[in-house]
Order: structure tokens, then C-alpha cells, then sequence
């Protein structure tokens, strides 16, 4: 009897040109450095990602004047990417949450537009005599709007970097060089204001990308958690492409079935 009688076929399926790279991320149009713990940065990823920049889309624009004009320009930029082969999206900036809503409704796969949608979530995780704070970019420029566009309670405790020495203004201003020391100490700082005037803090979530490569000292500083847009997207790409804990033994004699590694 022919071997090829006991062939069992694997088919793979298409409809796409990029395949692997799970998350598409819609980058603001910025010239600012992007070091690593950045969503911009590719070397942040602990897998592949794709990036549209959505052209127009300043830090200015999107910050200070809500993205006013720019939701048809981020809905077509997030069809392309779905269309090469993202199986869901994510922006460069948590003031985004205004969009999250239409993007969603626009596009046939999962969006997770603000690293802001993680507040809901992080307070079911703490004790009821705790609270989830927020970091962000400019205190002055999230309205309530932006926090309910995320499920963000309104009376949650905020701290901007508006009076800070670098991190505000090279965002803003979309300096082509940072000073990434000042950056820390501006952080820093911002994170014992908000500690000291509400000691009730449990976590703290980034609603910035650009405070990722800082998340880690912010956490050693203050001592409690942090989540940041780096830890909300992990999570999220875990459900686009969930990883593959099943093997098939090598062996022959152990058939085909597929079981899980032991741990002995």
C-alpha cells in the first residue's frame, strides 16, 4: 500500500499580504525621538507590528484640538492596515479614545485605541479602599470626554507633565531632539506629586505611549504599579495571536496526538 494513502493534508488559508504581524498601530505624524519602551519604536515589540502614519496628525492637533477633522483620515489608515493583514488596531496616542467608538464600528476587527481603556480593569484589581491614578501628557487637554470615551470614572485622580522640564515639550512642540534624562525626572516627579496628594493610589495608568521607556522606574520609584500602553497591548496581541503551548512529539511511536509539556 502507497504511503500517500495515509497522508494527512494541511491546508493554509489566505486573504491577506501580511501575515504574523498581529497588531497595526496608527502612528501620529511627529518627527520626535521614539527610544525604545515607545510604541514607535519596532524594537519595543516583543513581536511584529505594523505601523500607517496618519498624515496631519500632530501632537498639537490631536492633544489641543481633540483630532477635530482627522477621524476619517484614522478610519481609512486603519482599513489599509486591516487590509494587509492586521487583526486589530491600536493609535500612538490615549487622547484617541475620542475615536474609539468609530474606529471600532469602521473596522471588522478589535480596536483598543487608549492605553486609558486599562483604568476599568486595574481598579477591579485592587482593594476597595484603593484607586487607580493617571499619568498623562497634559492634565489641562484630557477632558471628561476623553475619560468617558474610555470608561475612565471622572473623578479619577490625574497628573499632567505641562510643568516639567522636557517630556511635555518635546512631545508637543515635536522637537526633533530629547533630552531623555529630563524626561525621567519629569516623570518622576509627576508620579510623587500624584502619590503625595492621593495616597489612597493603588495603580497608576500611562495614558501616554511616549512613558513607556519609564515605566519601569516609576514603579521602583513609587511602589505601586504601573500599567502602561506597553502592558495593554501585550495583552492585547495575546488575544489576536494566542501563543501555541501544544507540541506533537518528534517520535514516531508517540503518534500524532499533541499534548501538553509536562512539567516534570
Amino acid at each position: 500500500m502507497s504511503d500517500s494513502t495515509n497522508t494527512q493534508h494541511q491546508f493554509a488559508q489566505g486573504g491577506k499580504t501580511v501575515y504574523g504581524a498581529s497588531v497595526g498601530i496608527l502612528m501620529l505624524d511627529t518627527v520626535f525621538p521614539r527610544i525604545p519602551g515607545d510604541f514607535g519604536n519596532a524594537a519595543t515589540w516583543s513581536f511584529p507590528v505594523m505601523y500607517r502614519v496618519v498624515r496631519g496628525a500632530s501632537p498639537h492637533r490631536v492633544v489641543r484640538e481633540r483630532a477635530d477633522g482627522l477621524l476619517d483620515a484614522f478610519i481609512e489608515s486603519g482599513k489599509q492596515l486591516v487590509a494587509d493583514g492586521a487583526d486589530g488596531l491600536t493609535t500612538t496616542c490615549g487622547f484617541l479614545s475620542l475615536f474609539q467608538d468609530e474606529l471600532a464600528q469602521a473596522v471588522d476587527v478589535p480596536v483598543a485605541a487608549s492605553s486609558l481603556m486599562q483604568v476599568p480593569t486595574v481598579q477591579k484589581l485592587l482593594p476597595s479602599d484603593k484607586r487607580v491614578g493617571v499619568m498623562t501628557v497634559s492634565r489641562e487637554n484630557l477632558t471628561p470626554d476623553h475619560l468617558a470615551a474610555a470608561g475612565v470614572p471622572l473623578d479619577t485622580p490625574i497628573a499632567g507633565t505641562e510643568t516639567g522640564r522636557e517630556f511635555f515639550h518635546f512631545i508637543m512642540e515635536n522637537r526633533p531632539r530629547m533630552d531623555v534624562s529630563a524626561c525621567r525626572l519629569d516623570l518622576l516627579e509627576s508620579g510623587r506629586q500624584l502619590i503625595s496628594d492621593h495616597p489612597d493610589l493603588g495603580a497608576i495608568v500611562l495614558e501616554c505611549t511616549n512613558m513607556g521607556p519609564y515605566a519601569s522606574e516609576l514603579r521602583r520609584e513609587l511602589g505601586i504599579p504601573i500599567f502602561s500602553g506597553i502592558s495593554f497591548i501585550n495583552w492585547f496581541q495575546s488575544g489576536l495571536l494566542p501563543p501555541c503551548l501544544l507540541y506533537t512529539s518528534p517520535s514516531p511511536r508517540d503518534g500524532l496526538l499533541a499534548r501538553m509539556p509536562s512539567s516534570a
